[in-house]
């Protein structure tokens, strides 16, 4: 099968957080069969319906095009207020309109949720998987992965946990093998 090409969507968007760090572990873990490249969505206006003219937002172009090219989608959010960042949630809404031409539809996906706390973002990782069926998005089931003190996983940038690397490694395997079994 032909590479795959992963669009990975960091719900934070400070520039040093644990939760890029994440997804820069899970990129470097993931097979030959991925080609996966972080989306950012820092420059994202919020969604505003007024705005669905003619011409929309060129960063709404951009970012629904690139969503558009993915043959699948990796979330990887922090928890706020036992949720998901509001620019996470506005990149969804971005992707999501115009109704009927939403760039995510079809797309299999995968949640990691990232906290410092020991729940590991349970909250958010839910609250996100709320929103994949109305988005025809098929979410992997399982393993689940809640990444919980993560402060204590890195030193710097250096991923320095080996029990988390090998959860990591399994997590990026077998999303590889639900991203081939689904895409399109």
């Amino acid at each position: 099968m032909a590479t795959l090409n992963i669009a990975v969507i960091v719900g934070s968007l400070r520039k040093d957080s644990f939760t890029r760090k994440v997804a820069q572990s899970m990129i470097e873990l993931a097979p030959g069969s991925l080609d996966m490249e972080i989306v950012e969505i820092r420059d994202l206006p919020l969604y505003n319906q007024d705005d669905e003219t003619e011409h929309p937002p060129a960063a709404f172009t951009a970012f629904r095009e690139r969503i558009r090219r993915a043959d699948a989608i990796l979330f990887c959010t922090p928890e706020y207020n036992r949720s998901v960042p509001g620019a996470l949630k506005n990149a969804i809404d971005v992707g999501s309109r115009p109704y009927g031409k939403a760039a995510w539809q079809g797309k299999p996906c995968a949640v990691v949720s990232v906290s410092p706390g020991a729940l590991g973002g349970f909250g958010a990782n839910h609250h996100l998987r709320q929103m994949l069926p109305f988005l025809d998005m098929p979410c992997m089931p399982a393993p689940e992965a809640y990444v919980g003190g993560v402060a204590a996983k890195y030193d710097g940038n250096r991923f320095i946990d080996d029990g988390s690397r090998a959860f990591f490694q399994a997590f990026i395997d077998a999303f590889a093998a639900w991203v081939e079994r689904h895409a399109r």
